[in-house]
């Protein structure tokens, strides 16, 4: 656990931040969004440009922005949406308009029409990281990687979750290119239709993604490195009586196979018990073995869940332990982990917030 930083007394002339927001994907924007149109004047840390968030896949703008196409995300059919960007975005992104493939809204197009839509209302936006917190007494107190330090009467924590990955070198060579952690999320596109595709976990998360893959896929392969599932039994019972899901056991992936024109082609798999090394045609592999939430900057500051995730402490709302402290979209999350629900729970965070400030009279 990080140690409490020490800060200074606040001069009497600050004023604290009526909101803070930290975390910038579809909750964070969401969240800025309500909370500027209520004229509560919005300050989002929306992460810093660091080598390690990089590596991390922690950068601005979310999960979401390291994706291609988003088609399940309600308003973007597909079509060509250039002349839209280009005369909806800052001119400093407008290249995203150049890049446009036609066919609907991509994740970084989307992400960036949310910060631009914040913005539009309002909304300060610091490039940084929130790495310190203390919440022990009102208004609240933040700083950041670089030093900056704020005042907040509410903050709304909206950090998300990262997915995890193998590590290999090939894996992050093909990511977006038929290497996905969500199969709700990209199982549908064209590219992994009538296609074998790879899960690899063993686990209730990845025999629903199987599940879930089988619907598109001509065959899907489990990859799991024992001989038995780690999932429920009535869930390893779902995956062993599905006829397009085979389990390869004591298996793991060694190496990702692919070309730059096609992306993913296959797997090579390494034996966990000595048998030879072998290749499994697969048009995409989808990695089912657990999130991160992005919440050690917290520990020890707020309650949390056996897997680090924010506790959302009311039944409906967005609540966490501190009162005036919210959690929004894949912090609090790990059941539906989408765009939409992250979107949603940005919103009502920020009308839970609108609403405590002024039970408090402070808005």
């Amino acid at each position: 656990m990080r140690a409490s930083m020490s800060y200074p007394a606040a001069e009497d002339n600050v004023v604290p931040e009526k909101v803070v927001i930290v975390g910038s994907g579809p909750a964070g924007w969401a969240a800025a969004i309500y909370t500027a149109r209520a004229n509560l004047e919005p300050l989002v840390f929306e992460g810093a440009v660091t080598e390690e968030n990089r590596q991390d896949g922690t950068l601005p703008l979310g999960q979401l922005n390291l994706t291609t196409e988003v088609e399940n995300y309600p308003g973007f059919p597909a079509g060509d949406l250039s002349h839209y960007l280009r005369g909806a975005l800052d001119e400093e992104n407008a290249w995203l308009a150049d890049m446009h493939q036609k066919e609907g809204c991509s994740g970084p197009e989307l992400m960036n029409l949310m910060r631009k839509q914040a913005k539009n209302f309002g909304t300060r936006i610091i490039t940084d990281d929130i790495e310190d917190v203390d919440f022990s007494d009102r208004p609240f107190k933040l700083k950041s990687l670089g030093g900056e330090e704020v005042e907040a009467e509410a903050v709304i924590i909206a950090t998300g979750a990262r997915a995890n990955y193998l590590g290999l070198e090939s894996e992050n060579k093909y990511k977006n290119h038929g290497v996905s952690a969500c199969a709700v999320c990209d199982g549908a596109l064209p590219r992994f239709r009538n296609k074998p595709l790879v899960v690899v976990g063993g686990g209730d998360s990845a025999v629903e993604e199987a599940d879930y893959l089988s619907k598109f896929a001509s065959q899907v392969y489990m990859i799991h490195r024992r001989d038995e599932l780690r999932a429920s039994k009535i869930m390893a019972e779902r995956a062993m009586k599905n006829e397009k899901i085979d389990i390869l056991w004591n298996t793991e992936v060694g190496e990702v196979l692919g070309t730059e024109s096609d992306g993913v082609t296959g797997v090579r798999l390494t034996s966990t018990v000595g048998e030879p090394d072998r290749e499994v045609e697969a048009g995409g592999m989808f990695v089912a073995i657990g999130h991160t939430p992005n919440t050690a900057f917290l520990e020890g500051k707020i309650d949390m869940t056996e897997k680090k995730y924010l506790k959302w402490t009311v039944p409906f709302r967005t609540n966490t332990s501190v009162e005036g402290v919210f959690a929004a979209g894949d912090v609090a999350d790990d059941y539906y982990r989408q765009a939409i629900t992250a979107a949603g729970t940005g919103c009502m965070s920020a009308l839970d917030a609108e609403r405590w400030l002024a039970a408090q009279g402070l808005h």
